[in-house]
C-alpha cells in the first residue's frame, strides 16, 4: 500500500544566503548575541544604579583603568553579594576552584558531562514510555480515560518531593537520577506525541480503511510520518525538562559529580564566592541550550524541514 504520509512531508527549499547558509541561523545567532548584550546591559546597568559602589583598578592593553562611582540608589537585589559583575562570573571560570586546583570552568565542563548523560539517558526513557503511552491511547479509547487523568496528574506533584523517594526506593545511582529525569521527560512527548498521531488528513484515514489496513499499517505509513513534527517539538520541551530533572534529581542522589552537586558545594560557601554558583547556573542553561540545540539539528537532518504541522491536529 502506497503510503500517504507524504501529505504531511511537503519539500520546502530553504532560503539560503549566498554562501549556502540557511537565513534563519544568521538570524538566530544575532538574536542571541543581541539578546546576551541586552541582559549584560540591564544587569550591569542595574548595579550600576543600585549596586555597591564601583572600583575598578588595573590595566588593560597598556592602558591604566582607574574608575570609582557610587551608585546613586541601594538595592539589595544588586548588591555584588547577589548580584556579581559580570566579569566576575567570567573571571569565576579561569579561576582555581579551590587552592592550587585546576579550574572552576574545567570542573564545571566535567560535571556538565556527567548531568548531560544522566539527562540523555531519562531523555530516551521518557520519549519512548511518552511515545509508547500515545500509541496505546490512540488505539484504546479505555486506556485514554483511565490513564490520562493519572498522567496530568503525575505533573502535578513536585519533583523535589518524589526525587528522594526514587534515589532511596531504588538505589541506583546516576540511574536514579536518570529515572526521575524521565518522570519530567515522558509527559510532554505523551501529549505532543498523541496530538500528532491523531492529526492526519480524515480523508487518509478513511483512505486506508478503503484498503483494509492494519493498524499497524496505519500507524507507520499514516499516524507516525504526520506525527514527526509534532514529536519533535515535544522532544525539545522535554529535553530542556530532561535537563532540570537531571539536576533535581542529583540534589538528594548524594553523587559527588554533576551539576547539582556543584550548586549544593558552592551555595554552602556562597557568601564568599558567589561568582561561583552564578558560573554554575550559566553552566546549566548552556547544558539545557546545548541538549535541545541537538535535538533541532537531529530533527534538521532527518526529515529535513519536509515535515510540517497539519491543519488537521486536534
Amino acid at each position: 500500500m502506497a503510503t500517504t504520509g507524504a501529505s504531511v512531508a511537503r519539500p520546502e527549499p530553504l532560503v539560503a544566503t549566498a554562501t549556502g547558509r540557511p537565513a534563519g541561523w544568521r538570524r538566530r545567532v544575532l538574536g542571541t548575541i543581541v539578546l546576551v548584550l541586552a541582559v549584560i546591559v540591564v544587569w550591569e546597568g542595574a548595579k550600576w544604579l543600585g549596586g555597591d559602589p564601583w572600583r575598578i583598578h588595573g590595566i588593560v592593553l597598556g592602558v591604566a583603568i582607574d574608575y570609582v562611582h557610587t551608585p546613586p540608589f541601594a538595592w539589595r537585589i544588586a548588591s555584588d553579594l547577589s548580584l556579581p559583575h559580570v566579569w566576575d562570573v567570567v573571571r569565576a571560570f579561569v579561576d582555581p576552584a579551590q587552592r592550587n586546583g585546576p579550574p572552576l570552568g574545567l570542573i564545571l565542563v566535567g560535571q556538565a558531562f556527567f548531568t548531560f548523560r544522566e539527562a540523555l539517558f531519562g531523555f530516551a526513557l521518557g520519549g519512548a514510555l511518552g511515545l509508547g503511552l500515545a500509541i496505546l491511547f490512540v488505539h484504546s479509547r479505555l486506556a485514554e480515560r483511565a490513564l490520562v487523568p493519572y498522567v496530568v496528574a503525575s505533573q502535578a506533584v513536585p519533583i523535589l518531593a518524589i526525587s528522594p523517594i526514587i534515589v532511596v526506593a531504588t538505589k541506583a545511582g546516576w540511574l536514579s537520577v536518570a529515572i526521575i529525569s524521565a518522570y519530567l521527560t515522558f509527559f510532554p512527548v505523551t501529549i505532543g506525541a498523541l496530538r500528532g498521531l491523531r492529526a492526519a488528513d480524515p480523508r487518509a484515514f478513511e483512505l486506508f480503511r478503503s484498503y483494509a489496513a492494519t493498524s499497524r499499517q496505519v500507524l507507520w505509513q499514516l499516524r507516525l510520518p504526520t506525527s514527526v513534527p509534532y514529536l519533535f517539538s515535544a522532544f525539545r520541551v522535554a529535553a530542556a525538562a530532561a535537563v532540570i530533572g537531571a539536576i533535581i534529581g542529583e540534589l538528594p542522589s548524594g553523587i559527588a559529580d554533576g551539576l547539582g552537586s556543584a550548586i549544593l558545594n558552592y551555595n554552602q560557601y556562597y557568601t564568599s564566592g558567589p561568582e561561583k554558583l552564578w558560573a554554575t547556573i550559566v553552566v546549566c542553561s548552556f547544558v539545557g541550550l546545548a541538549f535541545v540545540g541537538l535535538v533541532r539539528l537531529a530533527e534538521a537532518a532527518l526529515t529535513g524541514g519536509r515535515y510540517h504541522p497539519t491543519e488537521f491536529a486536534r
